[in-house]
């Protein structure tokens, strides 16, 4: 009994280990701190407000606490430090963490379906209401003869 107590023990430390050390990594260099030159910080802000964070998903991350937002700031400043371009940045972001991260949607074979879907809809409710509202004589005004 003692055995298996000390073994759920320790396997309960190992899950919970990791998240133990990430708490205890320093933040990123640039995940609080700006730019010196003001356009530079300038171009990483208008980057940052148009991505999302990938923990928080509601949040971009210029506005995000999460350690992983903070990351991704710092290496936004640096690559925009560096004279990086601000969509090559992005296409990065996208690449290494999904399409999920900006929130400009990509046309794409596999999402034209979700852009195409509400002219569908619509066309559909149109056809829909128009049979449903068509001009059918009043009832007993046809048989008449």
């Amino acid at each position: 009994m003692i055995r298996l107590l000390a073994a759920a023990l320790l396997g309960m430390l190992a899950l919970v280990s990791p998240v133990l050390a990430q708490e205890s990594v320093a933040p990123a260099p640039y995940a609080y701190r700006q730019l010196a030159d003001p356009e530079q910080e300038a171009r990483a802000k208008a980057l940052m407000i148009t991505l999302r964070c990938v923990m928080c998903q509601s949040q971009s991350i210029a506005d995000s606490d999460a350690p992983i937002a903070g990351d991704m700031r710092s290496e936004v400043r640096q690559r925009i430090a560096r004279g990086e371009d601000p969509e090559h940045i992005r296409q990065w972001l996208i690449a290494r963490y999904g399409d999920f991260v900006s929130y400009t949607p990509q046309v794409k074979p596999i999402t034209w379906p979700l852009f195409a879907a509400p002219v569908v809809i619509l066309l559909l409710a149109a056809l829909l209401l128009r049979g449903r509202f068509a001009r059918t004589p009043p009832a007993g005004e046809g048989d008449r003869a």
